[in-house]
Parts: C-alpha cells; sequence; structure tokens
C-alpha cells in the first residue's frame, strides 16, 4: 500500500508542477507531461519502478479518449468519411510501411523483421496528436478531421498487424525464445476467446463480440442506465459509465481486437443517446489522468544508458522517420486536396510514431520477428519522436500557420475606393448586415481574410466583398475609409477587431465605427479604445431566448416583450456606469475597483428590476 501511495504521489507531483509551467509558456499539456516523466525517471529507477507495467496500465487513457471521440460522431457522418479514412489512412500506412521497409533493407535487415518494422513506424500516435489538436481548437479544421481519419484507420490496422505478424517470424529467434522459454518454465497462459479455434471459427468469435457491442448499445445501454439514474446517485452513475467502457476494452481484449477500436464503436453507437452528455463529463476526467500519467510513462521509459551510447544514430534515426512520414503525409495531402497550413498541420501533427509502438515491439521480441537488441534502440526512436511532437506543433503554431495566416496563398484584391460604408468580415455576422443594407440601397464594401469564403460567396453572385486583412492601413486607405461614414467591423477575432478599432477611432475621429464584441468584456475594452456603438454578438439572441422563455410560462407576447424590454435598459444602463471602473490593464476579476463597482451595481439594480418586472406581470396574475 505504501509503494502504490508514493508512486501515485511522485506522479501527480510531477505533473501539477510541470504542465502548468509548460502551458505558461506556450508548450502545451503533452510536452509537459513528457518533460516531468524525464525528470522523475532517476527517482522511478532507483525505486526500481517497472514504468512499462504502469504504461500498459495508462495506455486505458487512449481507449477511453477514443469513447469520447466516438460519442461526438454519428454513424451518417462517420460513413461520409469513408474515402478519406481509406485513402488517407490506408495510403499512409501501405506508403510508409513500404518505405521503411526499404530503407530497413538497406541496413542489412531480413526482409520479414524490416516489414515488421516498417508496420510498427508507420503507426502514428493517436494519444498525442488527438490530445493536441484538441487543446489547441483545431480538430475541426481540414487537417485535424484529415489527422483523425488517418489516425482511426491506424488503429484499426493494429489488428490485421497482430495476426499477420506471427507469419513473419525468424526460426532462429523463435528457437532461442523457446529454450528461454523452456528455462524460464513461463508457458504464457493468456486469457482468450480465441485461443486454439481455426480461421473461420475466430472470425465468427470476433464478428459475434462486434455484433454484442453494437446490438448492446443500441438496446440494452438505455434501460441499464434508466435503472441507474433512478437511484439518484451520481457516483452510480460514474461507475457504470466505467463499467461500460471496462467491459467493452475487456471484450475486445479476448477475441483479439484493439481495445480502442471497440470503444470507439461504442461510443458511435450511443453518439445519438440522451445520457451521451452525461457519459462524456463522467469518463472525462478518468481519461485526463490517464493520459497525463501515459505521457509521464513514456518521457520515464527512455533509456538514457542506451541513448548516450548510440546517441547519432539514434537521433538520426529519430529525425529521418519524421521527416518520411511527413514527406509522406505531405504527398498525400496534396492527393487529397488539403491545402494551406492545413497540410503541414496533416503532416507535422501525425509525424511521429505512436504509442501502440510499445505494444507491437513487444509482441515482435515476443514472437521471434525483432532482435530484443534492436527492438530496445526502436523504442528508444519511438519515445523520442513522440517526444518532439510538440515541438513540431509549436512550429506550426509559431511560424507555418502565420505565415500561411499573411499571405492566404493569394495577394490581397484592388479595392473600389469609393465606398462611404466598408464591412470588415463577410462571415455569419456580416453577411446579414450587408444583406439588410443591400435591400436598403446602400452599397457597402466587404472586405475578408478566407478566401474559401470569398470563392463560396461569388458562386452566389455577391462580387462586392474583396479579399484583403481589413487590420491593413494600406487596405483600409485603398477601401477609402478616409472619405467613408461607416465602419462596420464584424471579424471574428477579438484581437483583430481590437486591432482594426483602436487604427480607425485614432486616425478618423469623424468615421462611425460599429464593432462586434465578444463578450462582457470585450464591450469594455472597445469602450477605453474609444469606440461608443458596441454589439455584444450573443445578446440581442440571449434576449429572443430570455422572452420566448417568459412566454412559455404562460405571460402573453406583449408581457414578455415589455419584461425583456426593461432588463435590456436596466442591462446597458448598468454597463456604461460600471465602464467608468474597468482597466483594460487589469484582469476583471483582479481589478478590485472593477469588482466593487460590479457588485453595488447588482445590488442596487436587481431589486428595482424586480420591482418593474413585477408591476409588469401583476394585470395577468
Amino acid at each position: 500500500m505504501t509503494d502504490f501511495l508514493l508512486l501515485a504521489f511522485i506522479f501527480l507531483c510531477a505533473g501539477v508542477v510541470a504542465v502548468p509551467i509548460a502551458s505558461r509558456l506556450g508548450l502545451g499539456s503533452v510536452l509537459g507531461y513528457l518533460l516531468a516523466g524525464i525528470v522523475i525517471s532517476p527517482l522511478l529507477s532507483f525505486l526500481h519502478v517497472d514504468v512499462i507495467a504502469i504504461q500498459h496500465f495508462a495506455e486505458f487513457g487512449v481507449v477511453m479518449m477514443l469513447f469520447l471521440v466516438g460519442l461526438e460522431l454519428e454513424p451518417k457522418l462517420l460513413w461520409a468519411m469513408r474515402q478519406r479514412l481509406i485513402g488517407l489512412g490506408g495510403g499512409q500506412v501501405f506508403l510508409t510501411t513500404i518505405l521503411i521497409a526499404v530503407i530497413a533493407l538497406l541496413f542489412g535487415q531480413p526482409w520479414a523483421t524490416a516489414l515488421a518494422i516498417g508496420l510498427v513506424l508507420s503507426l502514428s500516435s493517436t494519444a498525442i496528436s488527438l490530445q493536441t489538436l484538441n487543446e489547441k481548437g483545431l480538430m475541426k479544421s481540414d487537417g485535424g478531421q484529415a489527422s483523425f481519419s488517418v489516425l482511426l484507420f491506424q488503429d484499426i490496422a493494429v489488428i490485421p498487424m497482430l495476426a499477420l505478424m506471427p507469419l513473419l517470424a525468424m526460426p532462429e529467434l523463435v528457437e532461442t525464445l523457446s529454450h528461454s522459454a523452456s528455462d524460464s518454465g513461463d508457458h504464457g497462459n493468456t486469457l482468450s476467446l480465441v485461443a486454439g479455434l481455426n480461421g473461420w471459427q475466430t472470425t465468427l468469435v470476433t464478428l459475434g463480440a462486434i455484433a454484442v457491442v453494437v446490438l448492446g448499445g443500441n438496446y440494452l445501454t438505455r434501460p441499464i442506465f434508466r435503472f441507474i439514474a433512478s437511484a439518484g446517485l451520481r457516483e452510480l452513475f460514474t461507475a457504470t459509465a466505467l463499467m461500460l467502457v471496462i467491459g467493452i476494452a475487456l471484450l475486445m481484449t479476448l477475441v483479439g481486437l484493439s481495445p480502442a477500436l471497440g470503444t470507439f464503436l461504442a461510443g458511435v453507437v450511443l453518439a445519438n443517446s440522451e445520457y451521451r452528455h452525461e457519459l462524456e463529463s463522467d469518463i472525462d476526467p478518468f481519461k485526463g489522468l490517464l493520459l497525463g500519467l501515459f505521457f509521464m510513462t513514456v518521457g520515464a521509459s527512455i533509456n538514457f544508458g542506451l541513448l548516450s551510447e548510440n546517441l547519432a544514430m539514434i537521433i538520426g534515426l529519430t529525425l529521418g522517420l519524421i521527416a518520411l512520414k511527413a514527406i509522406v503525409l505531405l504527398i498525400l495531402g496534396y492527393i487529397f486536396k488539403i491545402r494551406g497550413a492545413d497540410k503541414w498541420l496533416f503532416a507535422l501533427g501525425l509525424a511521429q510514431a505512436g504509442e501502440f509502438g510499445f505494444v507491437l515491439l513487444s509482441f515482435t521480441v515476443a514472437n521471434g520477428i525483432i532482435a530484443g537488441a534492436l527492438a530496445d534502440r526502436l523504442l528508444l526512436v519511438v519515445a523520442l519522436s513522440m517526444l518532439l511532437t510538440p515541438a513540431l506543433f509549436i512550429i506550426y503554431d509559431k511560424i507555418i500557420a502565420p505565415r500561411y495566416a499573411k499571405s492566404q496563398d493569394r495577394e490581397a484584391d484592388e479595392m473600389p475606393g469609393e465606398s462611404h460604408i466598408i464591412i470588415a468580415g463577410h462571415g455569419r455576422v456580416g453577411g446579414i448586415v450587408d444583406r439588410m443594407l443591400r435591400a436598403a440601397g446602400y452599397a457597402a464594401t466587404v472586405i475578408d481574410f478566407s478566401s474559401k469564403q470569398l470563392d463560396i460567396i461569388r458562386k452566389f453572385g455577391i462580387s462586392h466583398a474583396y479579399f484583403g486583412d481589413a487590420t491593413r492601413p494600406d487596405l483600409l486607405h485603398s477601401a477609402g475609409i478616409a472619405n467613408a461614414k461607416l465602419l462596420i467591423v464584424t471579424i471574428d477575432d477579438k484581437e483583430q477587431i481590437n486591432e482594426l478599432v483602436k487604427y480607425a477611432v485614432h486616425n478618423y475621429p469623424d468615421l462611425h465605427v460599429i464593432a462586434r464584441a465578444v463578450d462582457r468584456n470585450h464591450v469594455y475594452d472597445l469602450w477605453a479604445y474609444g469606440c461608443r456603438d458596441i454589439i455584444r454578438e450573443t445578446y440581442d439572441s440571449s434576449l429572443r431566448l430570455g422572452r420566448s422563455a417568459f412566454e412559455a410560462l404562460g405571460s402573453s407576447r406583449s408581457t414578455a416583450e415589455a419584461i425583456t424590454s426593461e432588463f435590456n435598459e436596466m442591462d446597458r444602463k448598468s454597463m456604461v456606469e460600471v465602464a467608468e471602473a474597468y482597466d483594460i490593464n487589469i484582469p476583471a476579476h483582479e481589478n478590485k475597483a472593477y469588482v466593487a463597482k460590479v457588485r453595488s451595481m447588482i445590488a442596487e439594480w436587481e431589486p428595482e428590476l424586480k420591482q418593474r418586472i413585477k408591476a409588469i406581470m401583476e394585470p395577468e396574475s
């Protein structure tokens, strides 16, 4: 018990200290966990901790992550991905395997060993890539979706790889292993539902297990969760969610399938369930902790003694692997029309080896396919490539993405220069404003920085929208801002809105600026920059939701509108008064004067607002 508590304390301390520091430095949580593992590795060695055993336990975080990913996908969406799933995923695994196998042959490895090495290193890290893409909000991008397709195919491909690899066994290695096993008395008894079965029997059992997951997810989970929910105990629901995931993973393991694939399939089946969000909230904390532990074990498993003895070779192999996989992914990205920064996100995000590499390398050694000494070096390559992945994402964030953000593969359009109305941004907000003005006979010059968006709207005959960065003074001058009467800022990026508003208010004091604000504090920022016509992007829709809520509760339309009007008037008045205490250089929650002003305003206007609303509602009661 003491040993367990000590280990838990060491890992928790390492994560709690390293991850906030790494996040503050912009390195991301994954690199923080990896570095934490490296730091504590001498201590773990001193305590004779079996890091690999802990790693196998922590890999269950990957299983949970894929279950949560499956919950976000409907079956029809998964079917819509089939082209990329097979084309991108299959192409990546096939090309990478062949190229690595050829290189291994050139280094003198037997063809069977070379093929096994290619299969092992063709896989990428689902844990690191998906975690980082989600952290950075890039999962919905074209590069993020393409990455997910490849990772999902790789998880599926592990199954045939496990079936194929025993056929690659080297007789001399098998003989050595059999002697070692007989000497040690180890017969490797492992629980399995397919042990001793022939091919067609194994196939039937495997298909039966998949059918259990699909049918159980469709017909059994709802009654089970209704029964559990009737107890009214939150912890029981959490235990049931964990039981579901662990049970599916166990079933898949017993039939020789990837537990991650099984739980992903279960997640897809439950994607339309009314319990989906409850499952997500219950599983997510466990997933995060186990993934953090897994990343720390990757850092701690690096054999620095072996690395120092073969430093040049290991680093060369690691960088060569990353470069080779990135080139293959770039080629596939070009073929499948992944453009701009997304193709680099796709290539760099998947250029590492994956966590399944640890499993497969152990499997190849146990089956006499790869010699133990070579497997130890390949384990270092796998671990180092995973360790370098956060650095690749930093290169993408700091160098590649800004470059494409500036150029977007296209020069700014020539502006007409005669319009008295300029709209910065033709998205879901600016497009509606533009349509309203056009309908009333006003001509506006629309500037947008998304060439993809402009290409789409021009197909519908909208020709007065121009490509360009509205925060650039020279482009604004070309658009005629010096003679414009009105600038409407509807960009969806907070910092760009601030930059444009500051420039326009300072340099064109007679120009009327209407600015979109993303939240309440952003209103105060824009107010401090001198803008006096600010629209909160969700405020009016929130008022309408509130009005509909009153109507649903029995109020008439006129009463609901009167209540909404009273709230709106009071809120706008309080915002102007509170703005005086706002300091743009101090975070709102740390500004004592601002916090005090908000508290006093709430104490003053809430009772008054309640009295006004009560007076409106009394005639109906």
